[in-house]
């Protein structure tokens, strides 16, 4: 089954063949004869584009995505892994048709008030990054990946994006079907046929068949059950897939509306490009690669039928597990461990955090702040990166781009008198950890996350110090 989110590479995709027959059938009455332009759309190359971090600063003077006010092109797909921005969170690497959540939200009505939200399917993160963006800093988000490796993925990247009050799980859908109207918001990138990425991902392209849609179909029935038994009345659904056949988006949603369900129209742009359908009476907005900048794309939006109730935060914390050294946050913090790690939420999500807990299969029960190593604490890796923590309690050491690089391959720094801890920064933003043994700065950035290739395969970002377009 396909993904319509794929982890950043900087390999450049392969050309791609024409549609199937059967999904050109299918597509038909959705395009009419516009499904030659779209073949002939697939034949070309797929845009590049970021979605810049808000909370770090970074704006780089490129072309703007005209629905995603973080949201840039490329020009040309540069070697991603070689630049230390991407590394910091300062912007995550994703196809332009998958912002297309920023303006869905913003006609939620709910970006006004501290909410519970959940994205359901999030590897390998650009919805979680993005949700968790535009949401306020008071809501608290779950992201949910029930694969492994893909649920550490997700992981690193909510982590090096930065901003507090996310929480990692690693469940099945079932875990929710256990916590009945639950949460305010709730976003679904259900696993799909992956049709809309034939022209970046050429095993979309390969393994494409109607029996993939059709299990597809299946899976995503049960996922889209799980999701609205777990949103609370007068809560929304956002239901995206990176397929345009309609069994794998109105047909999953027509029994939620033939039940009561409020279709929601968010009113998009009309010189965007983007498709307003109304097929089996639902309204869906579809990305079609020959009208859009971006790869094929799905998504419409329900509310649950009725009142969104306010939410009583928790009562202030009396003693309970201190607030580990060099956090610093304009509220009250919950400090809570996870093998033998600490992590903090907002202690007005104590109770929800704690029945989370509970219920769920966490990976990150919050932002991790510190752990421990020969019963000593230390700085967690993710705190280098967020927003939490307190620069001023420790001593930085500002990289050059190359110095970075060789820093996050897992190479040591050299150093007079070094001791304890130390902050590596990189253009202002934190990096990642050092700690201090005499005459060098041993190397804290994780293993897993150490950059292995030896070389760019393609250019440096234009931001680069040694790029020819800076």
């Amino acid at each position: 089954m396909a993904r319509s989110r794929q982890r950043s590479t900087d390999r450049a995709p392969e050309a791609g063949p024409t549609l199937p027959v059967a999904l050109s059938a299918a597509l038909v009455p959705l395009l009419g004869p516009d499904v030659d332009a779209l073949e002939h759309a697939l034949t070309r190359p797929a845009p590049v584009s970021i979605r810049t971090n808000p909370f770090k600063g970074f704006a780089p003077t490129v072309r703007r995505v005209p629905w995603c006010s973080n949201g840039h092109y490329l020009e040309q797909r540069p070697a991603f892994t070689f630049d230390p921005l991407l590394h910091a969170g300062a912007y995550y690497v994703q196809e332009a048709s998958s912002m297309l959540l920023e303006p869905f939200l913003r006609a939620s009505g709910l970006l006004h008030r501290d909410l519970l939200a959940l994205d359901l399917c999030a590897a390998p993160g650009g919805k979680s990054t993005q949700l968790r963006s535009l949401i306020t800093p008071g809501s608290l988000l779950v992201s949910n990946e029930v694969d492994r490796k893909r649920a550490l993925v997700l992981q690193e990247n909510c982590w090096k994006w930065g901003v507090p009050n996310t929480m990692i799980a690693r469940s099945s859908v079932e875990d929710f079907r256990h916590l009945p109207a639950y949460f305010d918001l709730i976003v679904l990138d259900a696993p799909c046929s992956g049709a809309g990425m034939f022209r970046k991902d050429p095993f979309a392209r390969q393994q494409w068949s109607e029996a993939l849609v059709q299990q597809c179909a299946t899976t995503q029935r049960g996922i889209v059950e799980a999701a609205w038994t777990a949103l609370a009345p007068g809560g929304v659904l956002i239901y995206s897939t990176c397929t345009w056949d309609p069994a794998e988006n109105e047909a999953q949603l027509l029994p939620l509306v033939t039940a009561g369900a409020e279709q929601m129209d968010p009113k998009l742009d009309p010189a965007w490009g983007v498709q307003r359908t109304e097929h089996l009476g639902l309204i869906a907005h579809r990305c079609y690669p020959h009208r859009v900048e971006g790869e094929g794309f799905c998504m419409a939006m329900l509310r649950k039928p009725g009142e969104l109730s306010a939410r009583t935060p928790s009562p202030l914390l009396n003693g309970g597990i201190p607030v580990p050294h060099g956090i610093t946050s304009g509220t009250e913090q919950y400090v809570t461990t996870l093998d033998g790690e600490r992590y903090t939420v907002d202690a007005a999500w104590r109770l929800i955090c704690g029945e989370l807990q509970h219920r769920l299969h966490l990976l990150s029960p919050g932002t991790p702040v510190q752990g421990m190593k020969g019963g000593k604490p230390y700085p967690h890796a993710a705190l280098a990166t967020s927003s939490l923590l307190d620069r001023s309690v420790f001593p930085a050491l500002s990289l050059s781009e190359e110095q970075a690089i060789a820093y996050l391959r897992g190479g040591v720094l050299p150093a007079q008198g070094a001791q304890g801890p130390a902050l590596v920064t990189y253009r202002d933003l934190g990096l990642g950890w050092v700690h201090g043994a005499g005459n060098r700065w041993n190397n804290r950035w994780p293993d897993a996350w150490r950059i292995r290739a030896q070389q760019p395969l393609a250019p440096r970002v234009s931001w680069s110090e040694h790029s020819t377009a800076s």
